[in-house]
């Protein structure tokens, strides 16, 4: 890897947003450090500016190996999550616990092994993937809305104590994305959680999300990380997907 070339470590690379996200970057002509729990190295194109990396977030033995196999970074991407749909009554505490291990813990784990790398050079980006659940509520996902909405108030804290050494904090908001294996990727975590008495709720709700026309697709999210990673201002928010978009700015007019 060429390291006159800015370099962004991505999490969460096997598949939808990361998966796009480091495709993205590589175009852009970047180096690009692809993390995932189990490394995939046929998921991206061939490319001496790649280097696919093992990754479990919620472990600091492997937060701390994986940085040190990549080397100086100039962005880092928190994009790996898990998901989560059901009522809140049926999901057990530890189901809970088990979200916002990867979903809050694991975030604020890779900032914490990655701020002192760049308070040191007093440069850096540190871009924190969220969902438009923070910017209005839904239904049948309030724990892990509340992974994600945690993650919005210690970015924002955070962006105030890194700013005296030139470290940006950024936050990007993807909306519905029905293509990727957000549901997929939860279904086992998910079995029982929706019970008899929520089961004509459950469906209204999953009739209207199919009905949805404003929806968000990978290449968004992408092109949104790759804008906040290389936005030089304080902004902090940035709404990824025409739903997430639409949303953010009901929330601004209200």
């Amino acid at each position: 890897m060429k390291r006159d070339t800015k370099t962004a470590l991505i999490t969460g690379c096997s598949s939808g947003y990361g998966l796009e996200t480091a495709r993205h970057f590589l175009a852009e002509g970047w180096n690009v450090i692809a993390t995932m729990r189990n490394p995939q190295r046929d998921l991206l194109p061939a490319s001496p500016h790649l280097h696919v990396l093992a990754l479990d977030v919620t472990r600091p033995d492997s937060i701390a190996q994986a940085l040190e196999a990549a080397g100086p970074i100039d962005v880092l991407v928190n994009n790996a999550g898990v998901g989560l749909f059901g009522a809140f009554e049926a999901t057990p505490m530890s189901t809970v616990r088990d979200i916002f291990e990867t979903n809050t813990f694991g975030v604020m784990a890779m900032c914490q092994a990655t701020i002192p790398r760049f308070r040191q050079r007093r440069a850096g980006v540190i871009v924190n993937v969220t969902s438009s659940t923070t910017l209005a509520p839904f239904p049948l996902v309030a724990a892990y809305t509340a992974s994600k909405t945690a993650v919005e108030g210690f970015s924002a804290s955070l962006a105030h104590e890194l700013r005296a050494f030139d470290v940006r904090i950024k936050l990007v908001e993807p909306g519905y994305g029905p293509s990727t294996r957000f549901t997929a990727n939860g279904q086992q975590r998910m079995q029982g959680l929706i019970p008899d008495a929520y089961a004509p709720f459950a469906h209204s709700v999953f009739s209207g999300m199919g009905q949805a026309t404003a929806l968000t697709r990978e290449t968004d999210v992408a092109e949104t990380i790759w804008r906040a990673a290389n936005d030089t201002t304080d902004r902090l928010h940035f709404p990824a997907g025409a739903d997430a978009v639409a949303l953010a700015l009901a929330r601004r007019q209200e």
